[in-house]
């Protein structure tokens, strides 16, 4: 049983180190609102976010002020909604009518996103998967709260590159639909590999098809008290450094299990995961970039980088696991570019490419994580990047995503304003050399040797 003096004892975390609660997440199944007419599924759809999250916003203010931590968002997840318009949406626009409808509940109850506008095409695509796909670049342009994900890839079934060189030509259709807001759009658009049912965090969550009719999901934070907690052991082994990341990941995590099993008894709806990856933000502080300076590295990037974070990463998932019986999502430590004032610094100064982030994803939560692009990159380029992550995620078993956006008339050297949480980018260099003939053929990559464990 948590005490609440274990979330007392953080008030210094809260004060002076950044730590919050980044967000509370309510997953919500829609399967049961499938029909025939979209009329009806639109408001089966509408009736059931705005029941069963009527009281979400309000209940998570409520705890905040009680324990005196920020819980910054607030989100609903759905179900993969290429699954519920199956059998109502038979053009893209159908499609866009369901976005709008989630759109104009999110607005009704107040949260800040909600996630679920999803396909999961990680062997084919259904024609319902390719109709919502296709209906992305216009649902991002006419909704504000809704973010898109497509699981173009697993472990179990190695890599749909039909579906990789589609999301490469739906990126640059989403950047040019929204250019009006620097390509704002493809910031609410991913497209994963081993895409987890349970992640609480935007733009890649949906409520997986194994969960139970709603649950609470949180997602907690902290990058600055990881940093606070380090400059107190400068020049130590990595024994102390290891103990000292642990310890303090344990201490976050405890928070989020109260935050959660809070939400969930307020609510009546059943407690899910913590997910306890560390989530930067824009703010001066609170950074994993400046975590990974604080271990020993002069600039996110230089040698050393990619070791540093995986020692980072498995630390915090040490610490997290002894702190809550139910971890999950994606839980680890978070490399986004725009979110990140330290790696917008490393970036500026030379010492982080595009190549050196790549690598750097081998080892962390997720993956090539809101960078912004020139608008002019080829979709078949972004095809590859997306493939290579894919790569990536396939053959280690983990979750690896690609954010990337290409910003219509930007160029390299170019800063991008996103805003909020979002931040700010530079504009980076890609590799120049094509591989379109590659991202061209036909089928899927199998899936690696080690995929079969039956």
């Amino acid at each position: 049983m948590i005490n609440i003096n274990e979330v007392i004892e953080t008030n210094s975390m809260v004060s002076e180190q950044t730590l919050d609660v980044r967000t509370i997440t309510m997953g919500i199944n829609l399967l049961e609102c499938a029909d025939r007419d979209l009329e009806v599924c639109c408001k089966k759809i509408y009736d059931k976010i705005t029941s069963y999250a009527r009281d979400l916003v309000a209940t998570g203010n409520d705890i905040s002020r009680e324990i005196g931590i920020p819980i910054v968002n607030k989100r609903v997840s759905v179900t993969p909604i290429a699954l519920v318009g199956g059998a109502c949406c038979h053009t893209p626009e159908d499609y866009v009518t369901i976005a709008k409808t989630l759109d104009r509940a999110a607005k009704e109850i107040g949260i800040n996103f909600l996630g679920g506008y999803s396909a999961i095409v990680s062997k084919g695509m259904t024609r319902s998967d390719e109709l919502l796909i296709r209906s992305i670049p216009q649902a991002m342009k006419e909704t504000q709260f809704i973010c898109s994900s497509i699981n173009v890839g697993s472990t179990k079934t190695g890599i749909n590159m039909d579906a990789v060189r589609l999301m490469g030509e739906i990126i640059k259709e989403t950047a040019e639909a929204t250019k009006e807001n620097d390509s704002l759009g493809c910031g609410k658009l991913v497209v994963l590999c081993n895409a987890p049912d349970d992640n609480p965090f935007m733009a890649g969550a949906f409520h997986g098809v194994s969960e139970a009719d709603a649950i609470i999901n949180v997602g907690v934070s902290g990058p600055g008290v990881v940093h606070h907690a380090l400059k107190g052991i400068r020049g130590e082994s990595f024994e102390v450094l290891c103990e000292t990341i642990k310890k303090t990941a344990f201490k976050i995590t405890r928070v989020g299990q109260y935050v959660a099993q809070e939400a969930s008894r307020r609510l009546g709806v059943p407690f899910g995961i913590i997910d306890l990856s560390l989530a930067p933000t824009p703010a001066v502080g609170d950074s994993v970039a400046d975590i990974l300076c604080e271990i020993g590295l002069e600039k996110a990037g230089a040698p050393g980088t990619t070791a540093a974070l995986a020692l980072l990463n498995d630390q915090v998932k040490k610490g997290g696991v002894m702190a809550s019986s139910y971890v999950g999502g994606l839980s680890g430590a978070f490399i986004p570019v725009s979110e990140d004032q330290g790696m917008i610094d490393a970036v500026e100064c030379g010492a982080l490419t595009l190549e050196k982030l790549e690598a750097m994803t081998c080892v962390c939560s997720v993956g090539l994580d809101m960078i912004a692009i020139p608008g002019e990159t080829p979709a078949s380029t972004i095809s590859g990047i997306i493939a290579d992550e894919a790569a990536i995620g396939m053959v280690n078993q983990k979750t690896t995503a690609v954010r990337i956006i290409p910003v219509i008339g930007k160029n390299v050297g170019d800063t991008v304003e996103f805003g909020g949480l979002l931040g700010y980018a530079p504009v980076q260099p890609v590799n120049r050399f094509s591989c379109e003939a590659f991202v061209n053929r036909k089928g899927r990559i199998p899936a690696p040797i080690h995929s079969f464990k039956n």
